[in-house]
């Protein structure tokens, strides 16, 4: 059989006569051996026993004495109320699979996960830990007989006035053993059915009991007796010795069954390794599979606890401790149905969503109720040892409903993000980040991580290939390496891997098929295409260059070991120069658009960081809004490409690593152009837009293609007829211009910050108009080739070409 840790892969059907398939929860400490225990003496015993403990004998003169037969009765009906709730969940938790040891703890920590299971298993614990202790107090108390008078609502133990609540707690805190059956699960012969059948039998007999000792106590006794003497049953009995030995022995047994369970709970803890050390002890079992070290432990804090010395005292706190765990597995039992996970199909099903809701709000509400004081301690005890657990980490092969649940909530909003109602206001990037290795794309990683404010991030891998000749689908196996990537290297990005013949093919695919529903790419982002020998950032990256940690449970190997080392110098590449710029045509036919980024590497690592970026090396972020192959002045240059590379590097300007950064906008000027004019128009744009940034006039150099006419089309000049000698005289021409204002301070002016820069500022990142792709595929080399001169030695570069409105004025 599957464990939790593995799925179902095999089940023999037929096999050789008395072979058998191992007992549900095999492989628990003692093995099938230890379970030997029927349902009666499994389930039913120790749950009565625990329901009835010394309050049956004790404080059933109390609560009718204080509360009045029918508000006794009401408050009997609340409490079964809860506790029926309750039983519903955990029938419906254990009828849906094995259940091993640890009872409550098991079922919710394989829920709900181990960091609040943990937490909730140890305060169920204790909850038992001190149930132990208040029958060990009822019976010292029955023993000493100490009995004195006092005022009519005074509790006279304590001297406490007494309420609703108050004598609420009490009688809940004799009802709360619905979980010793539950407890012993991991010596019962069928947990799944003995846990419902037995809980459900024990819970009708115990209300049925208290019914009629409320009734008989009322109707023969009198308030004062009943309040003045929680040893009625003595004075009424027909023979007394009788009442005292049924005091001694619901005391002992109900110890002894909480005891037990909290052995149990603990010894669960403890070989679940959540804690630690600290419990590493409680996992020394005998050989008959008994936890004797966990009872060892769970006696030493029942000796702590009977320092309180009240009963009533005490009662307070455990009712909350138990609401608390009742709580959790009715929320355990919410999430499975609200996930609408397949495989959650209980056999017994008399519950629904709504018993569960109603049992976590009934439990919260009598918590406060009760005691705000426990309620909110009990609380804040349950978030920090959630909290102690979620850093340390917890096995991960538990399952998590909150994946479940997750799943159900996004498909669900998925179906409602309609891209018919997209509007401009709204936009944002969403990014397809194509990588062939990781370890020289480090820095590319993270930057495009700050560019997608909020927005869909996917790194694609194409593994070239054929499936048709292979004997199974290589990319499956790559996941893992992947996902651990991204936790490395801190990004939220989703991982989309494909298998192609070639990367162009592979490229269209992902651009096609990546995302869901409204999430879908709309920014391709590639590496530039040069011959830069590629660094291994794995060496020197500090998130990268630590040991993985593999010590833990579930953790991966190295990724160091997981990715192939960078490709050599003069090494044949995946990928052609052709293939390359045609990859980049095609996003643009699927109207995506295209960020081609070259030198990342050299960003500086402040920049990149997940902090504030705080330097005293102050940077500027320039942006170049127009086509420097084809340069052409006047305001009509803003077209849809220009105004997408100023939402870019305004978006990257709100990350906080690049907030102290200064954002420069260079404004080109014709030969026929007056110097600040076009400067106005565009200071009146940027004003509009809500961007704050310096403007820089430059005029154009020799080959800035003076003459050319103002009508040309975007992309004439790539596909004209020029000799390639202009073309790379312009291209040159461009580069030295924006090389020559890297290297320049500006001052501020309006819509820029005031003051001077300080001496020795340089260019962190610069945005470039990328220019279309020719339409001759014959052209792809030249244009690359361009592109290459334009972008030399200019440092970090963002080549950026956009095809969809992103900006807009309107509120």
């Amino acid at each position: 059989m599957a464990s939790e840790n593995s799925p179902l892969l095999a089940y023999r059907l037929l096999g050789e006569e008395g072979a058998a398939l191992p007992a549900n929860g095999a492989g628990a400490p003692g093995g099938a051996s230890a379970r030997k225990l029927s349902t009666f003496l499994g389930v039913v015993v120790p749950t009565v026993l625990s329901m009835f403990s010394i309050v049956v004998f004790l404080r059933i003169g109390f609560v009718v004495g204080h509360a009045g037969l029918l508000q006794a009765l009401a408050m009997l009906l609340v409490a079964y109320f809860i506790l029926a709730l309750t039983v519903l969940s955990v029938c419906a938790i254990a009828t849906n699979g094995a259940v091993q040891g640890g009872g409550a703890y098991f079922m919710i920590s394989r829920t709900l996960g181990p960091e609040v299971g943990g937490s909730i298993g140890l305060m169920f614990y204790l909850a038992n830990v001190c149930g132990c202790a208040v029958s060990l107090l009822g019976l010292v108390e029955s023993v000493l007989d100490v009995f004195g008078a006092a005022g009519y609502a005074e509790d006279y133990t304590t001297g406490a006035m007494m309420n609703f609540a108050s004598v609420f707690a009490v009688l809940f805190n004799g009802c709360t053993g619905i979980m010793a059956g539950a407890n012993m699960s991991g010596e019962l012969k069928d947990p799944s059915r003995a846990i419902p059948l037995g809980t459900i039998v024990a819970v009708a007999y115990t209300f049925f009991v208290y019914v009629l000792l409320f009734f008989l106590s009322s109707f023969t006794c009198g308030r004062t007796l009943l309040q003045e003497d929680y040893g009625f049953f003595r004075a009424i009995s027909l023979w007394p010795p009788l009442v005292l030995i049924g005091i001694y022995a619901t005391a002992l047994s109900a110890s002894m069954s909480s005891l037990i369970g909290a052995s149990r709970i603990l010894h669960a803890l403890a070989r679940d390794d959540l804690f630690g050390v600290i419990l590493a002890p409680a996992k020394v079992v005998s050989r008959g599979g008994n936890p004797w070290a966990a009872v060892l432990y769970s006696w030493g804090l029942v000796q702590l606890v009977l320092l309180a010395g009240k009963l009533n005292t005490l009662a307070a706190v455990v009712t909350v401790f138990y609401l608390v765990a009742y709580a959790a597995v009715d929320l355990s039992c919410l999430s499975l149905e609200w996930a609408s996970a397949p495989n959650f199909r209980p056999t017994f099903s008399l519950f629904s969503w709504h018993t569960c809701l109603l049992g976590v709000a009934s439990c919260l509400l009598m918590m406060f109720l009760i005691s705000p004081g426990a309620a909110g301690g009990s609380l804040l005890l349950m978030g920090l040892l959630a909290a102690l657990l979620t850093a340390r980490g917890g096995p991960s092969s538990w399952g998590y409903v909150s994946q479940a649940l997750l799943f159900h909530q996004v498909r669900k909003y998925l179906l409602r993000l309609d891209v018919r109602k997209d509007h401009v206001k709204f936009w944002r990037p969403q990014l397809l980040l194509l990588v062939g290795n990781p370890r020289g794309a480090l820095p590319l990683l993270r930057l495009a991580n700050q560019l997608k404010k909020g927005g869909l991030y996917v790194l694609g891998h194409v593994t070239l290939g054929d499936l048709d000749s292979l004997p199974s689908d290589p990319v499956q196996p790559q996941y893992g390496a992947w996902l651990s990537l991204v936790d490395r290297a801190q990004v939220k990005a989703f991982v989309d891997l494909t298998l192609s013949p070639s990367v162009r093919q592979g490229a269209q695919h992902l651009l096609r098929i990546s995302g869901l529903g409204g999430m879908k790419p709309n920014t391709l982002v590639l590496g530039f295409y040069d011959d830069t020998p590629p660094q291994d950032h794995f060496l020197t990256d500090p998130a990268f260059s630590e040991p993985a940690d593999s010590t833990r449970e579930g953790s991966s190997p190295a990724l160091s070991t997981l990715f192939p080392p960078p490709r050599a110098p003069g090494s044949p590449r995946a990928l052609s120069p052709q293939d390359y710029v045609a990859t980049v045509a095609d996003a643009l036919k699927m109207n995506k658009n295209v960020v081609l980024a070259r030198a990342s590497g050299a960003l500086p690592p402040e920049r990149l960081s997940r902090g504030s970026g705080g330097t005293s090396q102050l940077h500027h972020v320039d942006v170049w809004p127009l086509n420097l192959l084809r340069p052409r002045g006047g305001p009509g240059y803003v077209d849809v490409c220009g105004l997408f590379l100023l939402q870019m590097a305004t978006i990257l300007g709100m990350v906080p690593a690049w907030h102290s950064a200064r954002l420069r906008i260079f404004l080109c000027l014709g030969p026929r152009e007056a110097p600040g004019a076009a400067e106005g128009r565009l200071r009146a744009l940027l004003s509009q837009l809500r961007i704050r940034a310096e403007v820089q006039e430059v005029v154009w150099g020799e080959g800035a293609g003076a003459g050319e006419p103002e009508a040309e089309e975007e992309g004439d000049f790539v596909n004209s007829g020029r000799g390639d000698a202009e073309a790379e005289a312009l291209a040159r021409s461009a580069n030295a211009l924006v090389r020559a204002q890297q290297g320049r301070g500006t001052g501020g002016g309006p819509g820029g910050p005031e003051g001077g820069d300080a001496e020795g500022t340089t260019t962190a990142l610069t945005f470039l108009y990328l220019p279309r792709p020719p339409a001759d595929p014959a052209r792809y080399p030249r244009y690359l080739a361009l592109l290459e001169t334009l972008t030399r030695d200019l440092g970090p570069t963002l080549l950026v070409h956009g095809v969809t409105p992103v900006t807009c004025t309107d509120l």
